[in-house]
């Protein structure tokens, strides 16, 4: 059994973080039954996929779309977009019911007298203690 560095691995994936993401990614996929690229050897999960990585056989840009779409929530899907648009019009759909429209008229005085009934009552001193 060959053993398997992070120092092997590491020209090929730069960010040692990013090396440790990559493998423990492709190892679990290896666990939920992915194909294995290499011999096995007696090696765990981790390892077979430290040495896929380090042997080329699978590329980390490859890996890292893997796991940013097995991370994503909502998986966007180009769908086409329809050609025809119904046209949202502003005119009303009878244009007889433009006179039927009633508008509530209120002064200024009712207004404010409506107002004054919104308005919390002032504090008393026995409130204030």
């Amino acid at each position: 059994m060959a053993r398997v560095t992070v120092e092997d691995c590491v020209d090929k994936v730069e960010n040692r973080f990013e090396l440790v993401l990559l493998a423990s990614h492709r190892a679990r996929m290896i666990a939920a039954g992915a194909p294995i690229t290499i011999d096995r050897d007696n090696d765990k999960n981790p390892v077979v996929s430290l040495r896929e990585i380090a042997d080329s056989t699978l590329t980390p840009d490859d890996l890292k779309e893997d796991l940013i779409q097995s991370l994503q929530k909502h998986v966007e899907v180009d769908e086409p977009e329809s050609e025809v648009v119904p046209a949202l019009s502003s005119a009303p759909q009878n244009p007889e019911a433009i006179g039927d429209i009633q508008f509530d008229r209120m002064t200024e005085e009712d207004l404010l007298r409506g107002l004054e009934g919104l308005v919390p009552p002032a504090e008393t001193e026995d409130d204030s203690e």
